[in-house]
C-alpha cells in the first residue's frame, strides 16, 4: 500500500461505515481544508462496496494508518466495534460508549465522539426554548449513545428509551442515569403505551430508519402530533419520512443536518489542530447538491 506524507498543511482522513456514498462529510472536511489552504484527500470508504466484500473494520483501520491518514471518522454501523482496535478514548468517547472520530497521530490511534456535541449545539440552535420535560429517544446503538447524553446536556428532564433490543435500552439508560445524575432515565418497550400513559414533548430518531438505504420510520406516523418537537439524526435523504410526517402535523422538526455539521466542525479541529468555521462548513453542506465533483482520491485503502 502506498504511504502517504503528510504536514500540518495537509489533511488526509476517510469515512468508514455502509451505505455512505451519498455522506456529506468529505465534502465539508475538504471544502474547509481547502479554504484554509491546505491540500487534502478525504476517502470515501464504504464497506458495502464489493472492492472491500472481504475486509473487515481492523482491515481498514490498519491499512489507513500504513497509508499516513491523519484521521478516520466512523459512521453506521462501527462507532462501537471499532473500540476495541483504538488505544486511547477521550472522555467523551469513554463516557458514551461510542466512537466517531479516530485521530491518527504518533503510532497511537484515539477515538473521539463528535456526535455527543454536534447533537448538542444543533439542539441549542434549532430547537431553542423547546419542552424538554420529556422525550423519547429511538434507538441505543452507537449515534443513540451519544444523542442521550446529549439530550441530557440540553436539558431533557426524563428521557424514555425505546429500542428493538430491549437490553440496549435498559443498558443505555443506566448509562446515562450514571454519567448525567441530573436526568431521569427508562428504557420503554411498548411505545404506543408509553404515549397513552406518559405522553412525551419531544421525539428523536438516533436509529438507521429513513437512510436512503433503510426508508421508513421507527416510530407509528399515529403517534405524531403537532405539539411535538421531531429531531432525526439521519441526512441523507435530508427530508426523511419522519421529518416530513412530522412537519406536514406542524411540529417544530430538527433536520440531521445540524448534527452532521456540528460534528464535522469539531472532527475538522481534532484532524488538525486548526479551528473551523462553522458557517462554511454549513454552506458547503447547504450547496451539497450544487457543488462541484471532489478532487480525485489519492492513495488506497
Amino acid at each position: 500500500m502506498e504511504t502517504i506524507t503528510t504536514s500540518e498543511d495537509a489533511l488526509l482522513a476517510g469515512l468508514i461505515g455502509r451505505g455512505i456514498t451519498l455522506s456529506r462529510t468529505p465534502l465539508m472536511q475538504m471544502r474547509e481544508a481547502q479554504a484554509q489552504g491546505m491540500f487534502t484527500v478525504y476517502r470515501k470508504l464504504d464497506m458495502d462496496a464489493p472492492e472491500r466484500a472481504a475486509l473487515t473494520l481492523a482491515d481498514m483501520v490498519t491499512g489507513a494508518e500504513a497509508a499516513g491518514f491523519d484521521g478516520l471518522n466512523i459512521t453506521y454501523p462501527f462507532k462501537i466495534e471499532v473500540i476495541s482496535l483504538l488505544d486511547e478514548l477521550s472522555e467523551n468517547a469513554r463516557a458514551v460508549g461510542a466512537v466517531n472520530t479516530v485521530v491518527l497521530k504518533n503510532g497511537k490511534r484515539i477515538g473521539h465522539n463528535t456526535d455527543l456535541w454536534g447533537f448538542a449545539e444543533s439542539f441549542r440552535r434549532g430547537l431553542a426554548g423547546a419542552d424538554t420535560r420529556h422525550a423519547v429517544l429511538l434507538g441505543a446503538g452507537g449515534a443513540g449513545v451519544a444523542v442521550a447524553h446529549a439530550l441530557a446536556d440540553c436539558g431533557v428532564a426524563r428521557l424514555s428509551i425505546f429500542d428493538t433490543d430491549p437490553a440496549r435500552a435498559e443498558g443505555l439508560a443506566a448509562l446515562v442515569a450514571a454519567n448525567r445524575p441530573g436526568a431521569e432515565t427508562q428504557a420503554v418497550s411498548d411505545l404506543t403505551a408509553l404515549f397513552a400513559e406518559d405522553r412525551p414533548t419531544g421525539v428523536v430518531n438516533a436509529t438507521p430508519m429513513g437512510m436512503a438505504k433503510l426508508p421508513g420510520m421507527a416510530i407509528d406516523a399515529d403517534l405524531i402530533a403537532g405539539d411535538l418537537w421531531v429531531a432525526d439524526i439521519v441526512y441523507f435523504p435530508l427530508e426523511t419520512q419522519l421529518i416530513a410526517t412530522a412537519r406536514a402535523k406542524g411540529c417544530r422538526v430538527l433536520p440531521g443536518s445540524g448534527m452532521a455539521v456540528f460534528q464535522a466542525v469539531r472532527a475538522f479541529e481534532l484532524f488538525t489542530g486548526r479551528p473551523a468555521d462553522p458557517n462554511r462548513m454549513k454552506a458547503t453542506f447547504e450547496a451539497f447538491d450544487k457543488a462541484p465533483p471532489a478532487p480525485a482520491a489519492a492513495g488506497n485503502v
